[in-house]
């Protein structure tokens, strides 16, 4: 726990500020990434999405456990997946699996929270992300509980799609709710995944290119 006076709060605020700078620096450093994303990152507290007792470590670029078996992912990844997707302003985004919130918050970063729909398979994940999300000004951002194989349809067409858990293949439904020229982005396969970027052609087939090796919670299945 942190300290709970007004001077140990700014204390916090501030070293959670340099912590935040240093992660970027690195992620810079690191990866060829647009300026755009290392934005988004920036403006996202990354330390308000963790449990409290990982808040020290919200900083490094690893994933963080948030309870359910799930995780919120490592900052280089979440910076990847943003950058690949290559979002424009006011693009409608659906997100399959919005674990504690923190992807979906950079995300509308760069489309605006309006434009983010994200589906949570654990009721308990999805209340919590949803309440953390609104009250850090991400209200806007659409989450519900569901199986996120299904997508959701009621907000079809997307501009692009990208899951946070892995699964075989690229849901069905999913595609189908992507327009056509739309981005599809995910972790897949079992026991060896890979990140793959695809962009849906007018017959609904995908153009695919695969991004290396990565490591993703399974997607869960009913």
């Amino acid at each position: 726990m942190f300290g709970g006076g007004d001077d140990d709060r700014e204390r916090d605020a501030s070293d959670y500020e340099r912590a935040c700078e240093r992660m970027i620096e690195r992620l810079a450093g690191r990866e060829d990434l647009d300026e755009s994303t290392l934005a988004a990152l920036r403006a996202v507290p990354r330390h308000e999405f963790v449990p409290p007792n990982r808040r020290d470590r919200a900083y490094e670029d690893r994933p963080l456990p948030i309870g359910n078996d799930q995780t919120i992912s490592a900052p280089h990844m979440v910076a990847v997946m943003l950058d690949l997707l290559d979002l424009d302003s006011g693009e409608r985004v659906l997100e399959i699996g919005t674990g504690c919130g923190y992807h979906a918050a950079v995300t509308a970063e760069a489309v605006g929270p309006e434009n983010v729909y994200s589906v949570e398979y654990h009721e308990s994940l999805a209340r919590d992300a949803r309440q953390r999300l609104d009250r850090l000004g991400y209200g806007d951002v659409s989450v519900r509980p569901g199986d996120g194989r299904e997508g959701w349809p009621d907000h079809a067409p997307y501009d692009a799609a990208y899951l946070t858990a892995a699964p075989s293949d690229f849901p069905g439904a999913v595609v189908e709710q992507v327009r056509p020229e739309g981005r599809l982005l995910a972790p897949l396969g079992t026991t060896t995944q890979r990140l793959v970027f695809a962009r849906r052609r007018p017959d609904g087939s995908l153009a695919r290119e695969t991004h290396g090796r990565v490591r993703f919670v399974p997607m869960q299945e009913d």
